[in-house]
């Protein structure tokens, strides 16, 4: 039976939103939702068969569950895109344990009982005081943007300045229980898990899937050896599903995403930290040296943002310091960079692809 024309268009376009959302609810976006329920089928035996992922589908809810691979570095964060802080990942993981069962609807005051009494059990003390207030409401806001909670009557926002604020809240526990376990894994300190590598191909397909970048020391040589020999085949796998390019040097391969929105914090990017990251490529990269301490970025930080003080954030501008943590941040999110327990930072092999880019002065 011959498919209409968009239909390979259509299972990349979802197959691409599941890897970056892997719980996409219907009420964020019905014309995706459609096209994952359309495509069900394919979907699931793409990510089942290729990369060992498993993908659950309900009226209203998919949920991509992905195994093997832990991507590290990579921080829940609120809506504008701020990280949640250590106590913000405590109260929600706390939040979503004292709800995963129900109750369906719930007020406020009867969920910081709940909070409480799971954190008592695990011994953390909860005193809600104003900064655990506003870290709740923070842990809250977040839970409701990813349609694990709904406001019925009055805003959670009000708790963080007035110990005495109540309101009702919507919850849904089966999306709960379909997060609970991955957001108790997430890489914030609370719990290391081990990579699964029982099936290497889909292994090394969802580490490429996951990073930009997978390096020639991130595997075996046995790994390497196999991943070359069978680059065609991958390379068509990656483009049918995800529209990626694979792109293979000597010290690894990347998967490159000709539209740039796809991972985690797509690279390069516009901005005031996407900005000074991408300079800071070129700065580190023709420097005659191969390491750099905080101080090195902090310092080369200063003189990039003095030189576009006019187009960057007066904020940072104001702030090297934090400016160029978040910058070098980018850098490592995308596989460009490493540092050390010292906090000496490294390049790595990738981001030569990017500094001819910048010195031929393509940006400004």
């Amino acid at each position: 039976m011959t498919e209409y024309p968009q239909a390979a268009a259509e299972r990349q376009a979802a197959a691409r939103h599941l890897l970056a959302n892997p719980l996409t609810c219907r009420e964020h976006d019905e014309d995706i939702f459609r096209l994952i329920r359309r495509h069900e089928a394919e979907l699931d035996r793409w990510f089942t068969q290729r990369l060992g992922y498993r993908l659950h589908l309900s009226s209203d809810t998919a949920r991509l569950f992905k195994s093997g691979v832990v991507p590290t570095g990579r921080p829940l964060r609120t809506k504008d895109g701020r990280p949640l802080s250590h106590l913000e990942y405590l109260l929600l993981i706390l939040a979503t344990a004292a709800t995963v069962a129900g109750p369906a609807v719930i007020s406020l005051r009867d969920l910081l009982d709940l909070i409480r009494s799971a954190a008592a059990e695990v011994d953390v003390p909860l005193e809600f005081g104003g900064t655990e207030r506003r870290a709740l409401v923070a842990c809250l806001r977040w839970m409701i943007h990813h349609g694990l909670a709904s406001e019925m009557h009055s805003h959670v926002d009000a708790y963080a300045a007035d110990e005495t604020a109540d309101a009702v809240l919507k919850m849904r526990p089966d999306r709960i229980a379909l997060l609970a376990q991955s957001i108790s894994s997430v890489d914030d300190g609370f719990v290391s898990r081990a990579e699964r590598r029982e099936n290497t191909r889909q292994w090394m397909r969802a580490r490429l899937a996951e990073d930009p970048v997978l390096y020639k020391e991130d595997v075996t040589d046995a790994e390497w050896i196999e991943l070359r020999r069978r680059l065609g085949e991958e390379a068509r796998y990656f483009d049918e599903m995800f529209g990626l390019v694979i792109e293979a040097r000597a010290e690894g391969v990347a998967a490159i995403d000709p539209g740039g929105d796809l991972g985690y914090r797509p690279f390069p990017s516009s901005g005031t930290e996407g900005h000074a990251a991408l300079l800071l490529v070129e700065v580190l990269r023709f420097s005659n040296r191969t390491s750099f301490s905080e101080a090195d970025i902090v310092e080369e930080t200063a003189r990039l943002a003095e030189k576009f003080s006019r187009y960057w954030s007066r904020e940072l501008v104001g702030s090297p310091e934090r400016l160029a943590r978040r910058a070098v941040d980018i850098l490592f999110e995308a596989r460009l960079a490493e540092r050390d327990d010292g906090g000496v930072v490294r390049l790595l092999a990738g981001a030569g692809r990017f500094a001819p880019v910048v010195s031929q002065g393509a940006l400004w």
